[in-house]
């Protein structure tokens, strides 16, 4: 999770909202890596947890990520909890809750309906050090939208 606060500290720093995710693979080692990238690419799709998932499955050859865990800072969006269930990560960990989107119990479990696949899910992983960055993230753009 060490490492997916460190994407999301870059994607702050590039003014995008700050998630991070990274993909280990079943023997532990990182083979996939994301921040979110939605404002600099244009792309409403270009969440940490995508970006993340395209490589790891770049890296092995194969679209099924079983036996690989997926650490993200920030509760995955429907869009993004969906992916991980057609990729078939075996383990998810995330940071902060999203109160807005969250598909791991926020707003809805996406994991619980009936898709053939469930992963372990746990919830909180360096919780405080993720919340805190979201939190100093937005009111640093509040206060700079207060001044405009």
């Amino acid at each position: 999770m060490q490492l997916a606060l460190a994407l999301a500290k870059e994607a702050a720093e590039d003014g995008e909202v700050p998630v991070g995710c990274v993909i280990a693979g079943p023997d532990g080692a990182v083979i996939g890596t994301g921040r979110n990238r939605r404002e600099s690419d244009s792309d409403a799709t270009a969440h940490a947890e995508m970006e993340a998932i395209r490589a790891a499955c770049s890296a092995l050859g194969s679209w099924r990520l079983t036996g690989c865990s997926l650490y993200v800072t920030l509760e995955p969006c429907p869009m993004c909890a969906g992916a991980v269930i057609n990729a078939r990560v075996s383990r998810l960990y995330y940071g902060a809750r999203e109160p807005n989107s969250g598909c791991c119990g926020s707003v809805l479990n996406l994991f619980m309906e009936r898709f053939g696949f469930e992963p372990r899910i746990e919830g909180g992983v360096c919780e405080p050090a993720c919340s805190a960055l979201l939190r100093s993230f937005f009111e640093t753009r509040r206060s700079r939208e207060v001044r405009l």
